[in-house]
């Protein structure tokens, strides 16, 4: 039975450390078509979406926003998912805390959760305060090498008209103790590679540090499995596109969910946005820790 009523109204809800460039991205979306509101308190946002929208629409929320949570975002983008004329997304925008540091140095603000305190230690805790929501965001964009050209120019392929109907990949690293996660269309096993948990001086280190990957890579078997991922996807991707599916969600898991399977991911997300696809990521082992990357076990 045909869909009466689809999701036809885009709403993008911009999110992310101050300092990361959500302001910047909500002008953008602004000269892209999107009605653009900043700040607004996040009471007021459900009724502000109710009934149709006259235009694509983008929300900027961050921490100075007021009565501002994290579970009240995740409450709202629960909502909005469940209208069915609404096409929500998270669009998270982060960035290194070595940048966020240089960029308050550079602009002499005081950080807002820190308004006395040196900017790194306010840094830190909406770090810890948004690792949820940055956790469950649909589009995930690391600004620390992005100059506010180069972020524009990300958001228009991303968002702009022709943007919009774009296929969009999200890659998930995961740890198989504590299950798949859900809503995944394919899975990749990593469990056979070359464990860096096993070398002491890797243990704490994770698949996005140079270390471990070099070691995962003496695994002979490593750069095959990377190659015949990477070109099953890019086989796939335009099948599934043109079959009318929106988006594809894939995972690679590993024991521990730190090393292997973080590796594996950075390295297709990689791969797949140099043949210009529009790819998220996330680690969700590494976003529950918060900051604790020592792994209970094996990865």
């Amino acid at each position: 039975m045909t869909d009466v009523n689809p999701k036809t109204h885009k709403l993008i809800v911009v999110s992310g450390p101050s300092g990361a460039g959500r302001s910047t991205a909500i002008n953008v979306l602004e000269d892209l078509g999107f009605e653009a509101i900043d700040n607004l308190p996040l009471s007021l946002i459900a009724r502000l979406t109710e009934g149709e929208l006259p235009r694509p629409l983008a929300i900027g929320v961050d921490v100075r926003n007021r009565n501002f949570s994290t579970s009240g975002v995740l409450d709202l983008m629960a909502a909005l998912h469940r209208r069915r004329d609404i096409d929500p997304q998270l669009l998270f925008l982060d960035a290194s805390e070595d940048t966020l540091v240089r960029r308050y140095s550079e602009t002499r603000r005081r950080h807002p959760l820190a308004p006395d305190e040196p900017a790194i230690r306010g840094i830190r805790r909406e770090a810890d305060l948004l690792a949820p929501l940055r956790a469950q965001a649909e589009c995930l964009l690391d600004t620390s090498d992005l100059s506010p050209h180069e972020l524009k120019a990300r958001l228009t392929e991303w968002f702009g008209e022709e943007g919009s109907a774009l296929f969009g990949v999200s890659l998930q690293s995961f740890s198989y103790k504590r299950g798949a996660p859900k809503g995944l269309d394919m899975t990749f096993d990593c469990r056979f590679l070359k464990n860096p948990y096993w070398e002491p001086s890797l243990r704490d280190f994770t698949g996005r540090d140079a270390a471990v990957g070099d070691h995962i890579r003496t695994d002979p078997r490593a750069a095959a499995f990377l190659d015949k991922v990477c070109d099953l996807m890019l086989m796939l991707l335009p099948a599934f596109r043109d079959e009318g599916k929106s988006h594809l969600s894939v995972g690679f898991g590993c024991t521990g969910g730190q090393h292997r399977s973080v590796y594996v991911t950075e390295q297709v997300a990689l791969a797949l946005a140099d043949k210009g696809w529009r790819v998220s990521k996330r680690h969700r082992e590494l976003d529950r820790a918060q900051g604790d990357t020592r792994p209970s076990g094996g990865s």
